[in-house]
């Protein structure tokens, strides 16, 4: 799993981002496996400091170590909390909050890629920290059943995220170039004769609905195209003007190169458009784990 740049003209490569993403829709209406989970915080006393951050979920029956590659100042070491054939992947930390910076994210995100190259993960949100190992056996005790349930949904498949940019600019004028009345309203509202609100007003409604239609086109067949190489997909909401695809794609291990290479061909065949190509990911997209923390009193 080496880091790759984003390349905007063929050949597309990958390149590692720093995005989780969350969204709505599929593309190829595969249902993604749903999680909720129940643990309860056990009573601590005021002087426990020191707690267990989780990173992921995996199956293993024997205790693993992966190095110092967690989360912290000091970055520390990383290992397993097992309960039959599943683990959780941890590392001991302060009982804090821990905000999103860029330090932390890429130490989360950098424990889950790590583990991932062995492993089958089901990965945590950021920022998931139980009191003790006994709280984390309890849970995938708890959750044995449903997280078992989601290894074996999730079995050698990995995340890839696709973004597509285009130029709005130039996509306009294609559009007024094909479209006579585009082009008629736009001469007759540059030639200011008469009143031109209403003119205004009409090429205003055309324009949006031919961008947005030629937006869904490409879209629908980029989503098309990559559907035979890919187990699921899903579209998230795009960021900024520029962006009309902002989608996640769940890929079967052994169909990676396949992948890799429609990917850079549907690229060929939409020169105008710009793809930024990222993964392997764990499936954060395709894997929501939601976990109700009930406190406790505290012990007396």
């Amino acid at each position: 799993m080496q880091r790759k740049t984003a390349a905007k003209k063929l050949p597309v490569k990958r390149a590692k981002r720093r995005a989780t993403g969350s969204g709505s829709g599929s593309g190829s209406g595969s249902k993604k496996p749903n999680l909720t989970l129940a643990a309860v915080e056990a009573p601590h006393k005021a002087h426990d400091t020191r707690g267990k951050y989780v990173y992921c979920v995996i199956r293993a029956a024997e205790p693993l170590r992966f190095g110092p590659l967690g989360i912290g100042a000091e970055t520390a070491e990383v290992h397993t909390v097992n309960y039959k054939d599943l683990a959780a992947v941890v590392s001991d930390t302060p009982m804090a909050v821990h905000d999103p910076t860029r330090d932390n994210v890429l130490a989360h995100e950098r424990v889950n890629e790590t583990v991932m190259r062995k492993h089958t993960v089901i990965p945590m949100s950021f920022g998931t920290v139980f009191k003790t190992r006994e709280d984390i056996v309890e849970l995938l005790r708890s959750a044995y059943e449903a997280f078992n349930d989601v290894l074996v949904k999730m079995q050698d498949k990995l995340e890839f995220g696709l973004k597509v940019l285009w130029d709005r600019d130039l996509t306009l004028r294609e559009i007024e170039n094909e479209d006579e009345n585009l082009m008629r309203l736009k001469n007759e509202i540059s030639s200011q004769k008469g009143s031109t609100y209403f003119a205004r007003m009409q090429y205003g409604r055309l324009v949006d609905a031919a961008l947005q239609a030629r937006s869904e086109r490409y879209v629908g067949e980029i989503f098309a195209e990559l559907r035979d190489v890919s187990v699921a997909s899903r579209a998230n909401k795009p960021i900024g003007d520029r962006m009309i695809m902002n989608a996640a794609f769940l890929v079967a291990r052994d169909q990676e190169a396949a992948f890799d290479a429609k990917v850079k061909a549907v690229s060929a065949r939409h020169e105008k458009l710009t793809f930024k190509y990222t993964g392997p990911w764990p499936p954060y997209n395709f894997v929501n784990i939601r976990l109700k923390l009930e406190r406790a009193k505290e012990a007396e």
